[in-house]
């Protein structure tokens, strides 16, 4: 039969009595916790292990949780003043922790029965270690089928496809040439133009290529080059044309 740590019947100097009755007249303050020796109680405790003659897992375990918190509590009532971790709780509160264990701990056993109850009960009963079988699949039935259709569609498939073109990744730049006879027939009819006014419209890599044929023609000596600030409108003119004329950005 298992042992009753709350039944234990104590004989000290201040109390005498059940366990179980000490410790609701220490919660209720109605017996200072100061004159207890709780040595005498862990000695009578032992004694009662040892009369049974086993040892008792379960009365050990609750015995040590009762004990312990009676100890922190009787060390913060001793000791008001100390900076130490035990003084963080008053005796007050000390004592409601005590009883929020108590109830804590008691539920816990009480789970504990209920589940070993649960388990002798269903002790004889199986089940399956492994994974369940996985559920059958229905298999897809295809309708009858033409053998010279599927011929000819496996034929098809069996035709190599044509590469891809990348033809229309590729950049197509138009010749300089194009662009030089551009400007010199330009410069022919005007004297001066606006390069911007001139490629309006066209790709950027026509602009490009379009720029690269007035370098051509500023190297040979062809025409005059002229910007009057950064970003502001280039004016190309004939080389012998007269330059004396400031191009600005407003008048651009």
């Amino acid at each position: 039969m298992p042992m009753a740590v709350q039944e234990l019947e104590l004989d000290l100097d201040a109390f005498a009595g059940p366990f179980d009755l000490l410790l609701s007249l220490v919660l209720r303050e109605e017996l200072p916790l100061h004159e207890v020796d709780l040595a005498e109680i862990v000695i009578a405790f032992v004694e009662r292990l040892s009369e049974k003659g086993e040892l008792d897992l379960d009365a050990c375990g609750e015995f040590l949780i009762l004990i312990s918190a009676l100890l922190e509590l009787k060390a913060r009532a001793m000791f008001p003043e100390e900076e130490a971790e035990l003084a963080e709780l008053e005796p007050e509160e000390a004592a409601e922790e005590l009883a929020r264990r108590l109830a804590e701990y008691r539920r816990a056993k009480e789970a504990a029965r209920l589940l070993r109850g649960r388990l002798d009960e269903r002790r004889d009963l199986f089940f399956r270690l492994g994974p369940a079988p996985f559920q059958p699949k229905a298999e897809r039935k295809l309708a009858p089928q033409d053998p010279e259709q599927l011929r000819t569609a496996l034929r098809l498939l069996a035709v190599e496809p044509p590469a891809p073109s990348t033809a229309h990744m590729a950049l197509r730049f138009p010749p300089v040439a194009q662009f030089l006879d551009l400007w010199r027939a330009l410069l022919r009819r005007r004297a001066r133009f606006d390069f911007d006014q001139e490629v309006e419209g066209l790709t950027r890599v026509e602009v490009a290529v379009a720029f690269l044929a007035l370098l051509e023609l500023r190297k040979q000596n062809e025409v005059a080059i002229a910007q009057a600030a950064p970003f502001a409108p280039i004016r190309i003119s004939r080389a012998d044309a007269e330059r004396s004329l400031s191009w600005t950005v407003r008048s651009a």
